[in-house]
């Protein structure tokens, strides 16, 4: 039963540690992975233990920066090479456990707030960036130079962001650069005017200006991968972003170009099917996907309290990384609704593989909320913290008298109409007389019970009183490789 519903501990030891990477010269281990910068961070912490998060592509140089950081502080040095749910995500329970003062995280980071405060230190990593070939790609893809444009970048290539935009600024006047969302450190002030926060990026905006105002020039990713489903991240930002604003990305090695807008609108289509999906589905699978990022126990009330006000069942389920196998054993399920960050919602898995949809939180909201979405809002929230009261985003439940739960829907997929949420009762009160019921009937039943009566085969069939009574008799011995009635073959 370990393997149906979890992972079994053999799991850990035998699963494939991804694509693994070479390893880094010696000589390039401080460049590449910081190592100055994370040695003033523990020295200025005062840390005697310390956690390093890899993800598996960098397990292979872990070693090697463990032993130079415990050499060049003094402190001891812990490795969390594996995580339960994403490696994106800052692992504070990894590191509570082996006692660690602080972490620090390499590689690519989602940059959610941690569910509890802990010393963080990012190294997203600095890829190399022709920055030439991306200043011309820009110049040619973007001729306009009085058009506002935002430089966006893969994690990787956020370093270079300042250099590009010092080539195009001269001819470019309304270009903004975005910058990582790197938490404040503990007892910081926070800067004034205090700049947009979205995508796990910061946005300098001058004041009156919005973001939905600017288009967007995104370097990262490769020739040799170019479906966004591959990287949540630009998932994300042609989910999330104005679909009336240009955006286009460019390969940081060759300066290839590419219009994301034909892609980022199967995404939305995509999504828009997915949030019909929900709509039909009566019984809704809440799957906790993350442990370690703030807020996750609000969001997940707040999904319970959407599937409530909606008529619909809800389930939640604690199954670690969700897994075609784990999910299949829920089959009266209509849906699930990964709650986890905005890296780990979006992360790539085979859609058709999965016997129900895996939907974000954001799109259980557009099903199950009638006020959903507010005048001006973006397509798609990636981060379920804004669908939360106080979130500039967070649109309340009407109340139970509002006319939009009488609002009539029909589902897109069936062509059904859809029924008012079950505790919406027909309220006429020209009609007292009380109608008598021929027989009793079930008002009521669990969604296990109605999926059960609605397949065609129910397991075996008891049939009391149908089969006449025999004596008892002797059965077949042996296994059933090889009974003894049976003759050797």
């Amino acid at each position: 039963m370990e393997s149906t519903f979890s992972s079994p501990a053999e799991a850990a030891l035998e699963r494939e540690a991804g694509v693994p990477g070479l390893p880094t010269p010696l000589a390039d281990l401080d460049r590449v992975y910081e190592l100055e910068r994370i040695v003033g961070f523990v020295r200025d912490l005062g840390c005697q233990r310390v956690a390093l998060q890899f993800p598996d592509q960098l397990l292979g140089d872990a070693g090697a920066v463990a032993a130079r950081l415990e050499e060049t502080t003094g402190s001891k040095m812990f490795i969390l090479g594996d995580t339960a749910y994403g490696s994106c995500c800052v692992d504070v329970l990894g590191a509570e456990q082996a006692g660690a003062q602080a972490l620090v995280h390499f590689g690519p980071a989602c940059l959610s707030p941690p569910a509890r405060p802990l010393p963080v230190a990012f190294v997203l990593g600095q890829r190399p960036v022709s920055l030439e070939l991306c200043a011309k790609a820009f110049e040619a893809q973007n001729p306009d130079p009085k058009a506002p444009l935002v430089l966006l970048s893969e994690p990787a290539c956020a370093h270079a962001l300042e250099a590009l935009a010092t080539l195009l600024r001269p001819r470019y006047l309304d270009l903004l650069v975005s910058s990582p969302a790197f938490p404040l450190p503990v007892g910081s002030l926070s800067p004034e005017p205090k700049p947009l926060e979205r995508f796990g990026r910061r946005f300098p905006l001058a004041p009156g200006r919005r973001l939905e105002e600017y288009g967007a020039f995104y370097v990262g990713g490769s020739e040799a991968s170019p479906d966004p489903d591959l990287d949540p991240d630009l998932s994300r930002l042609l989910l999330g972003w104005a679909p009336g604003q240009p955006f286009s990305s460019c390969c940081p090695d060759t300066g290839h170009t590419q219009d994301e807008g034909v892609r980022a609108e199967k995404l939305r289509a995509r999504r828009r099917y997915l949030v019909e999906r929900a709509r039909d589905a009566r019984v809704v699978g809440l799957l906790a996907g993350t442990l370690g990022v703030a807020q996750h126990r609000e969001a997940l009330a707040h999904l319970r309290n959407l599937t409530q006000a909606a008529g619909k069942r809800s389930y939640v389920l604690a199954l670690g990384r969700p897994t075609p196998a784990k999910l299949a054993n829920f089959p009266e399920v209509d849906v699930f609704v990964l709650l986890a960050c905005p890296l780990g919602t979006l992360a790539p898995h085979p859609s058709s593989s999965f016997f129900r949809p895996v939907l974000a939180p954001c799109e259980l909201e557009a099903a199950c909320n009638p006020a959903w979405p507010p005048p001006g809002l973006a397509p798609h929230l990636t981060h379920y913290a804004d669908l939360l009261p106080g979130s500039p985003f967070h649109v309340p439940l009407p109340p139970p008298e509002s006319e939009l739960w009488d609002a009539p829907d029909v589902s897109l997929i069936t062509g059904d109409l859809r029924p008012p949420p079950a505790w919406k009762l027909p309220d006429d009160p020209g009609c007292s007389a009380l109608t008598p019921r021929p027989q009793l009937e079930l008002v009521e039943s669990s969604p296990a019970a109605l999926f059960l009566s609605s397949r065609s085969w129910q397991g075996l069939e008891p049939r009391l009183g149908q089969t006449p009574v025999t004596e008892a008799v002797s059965g077949r011995r042996g296994i059933a490789i090889a009974y003894e009635d049976e003759g050797s073959s």
